[in-house]
């Protein structure tokens, strides 16, 4: 059976075939058991965790932020507009349809 190596690397992962493509036997198969329990971590570690996260992201500055917000704030204007004129088309379109 002809298969892709992401495919295959899938089978191994799960324990369906060996490292060279054959199929594994009921013995070799490992069955999936129960997940370990994580430990939990108290809310202070919890906002250290967090605050460490939050140092690591690349945050915009205010003229970006400034300048992305017009744009959806444009395309949110320009779509709802254009929805608009389609339905006041499609209602007109409707009306003149059964009126006749």
């Amino acid at each position: 059976m002809a298969m892709n190596r992401q495919t295959k690397r899938m089978l191994q992962r799960q324990g369906q075939i060996t490292s060279e493509g054959l199929p594994t036997t009921a013995k070799q198969q490992q069955r999936p058991g129960p997940k370990p329990q994580r430990e939990r971590v108290g809310p202070r570690q919890y906002t250290r965790e967090v605050r460490g996260e939050l140092r690591k992201v690349a945050w915009p500055t205010r003229q970006e932020v400034m300048k992305y917000s017009l744009i959806v704030l444009v395309a949110v204007v320009l779509l709802t507009s254009m929805i608009a004129a389609l339905d006041f088309v499609f209602t007109r379109a409707v009306f003149f349809l059964f009126d006749s």
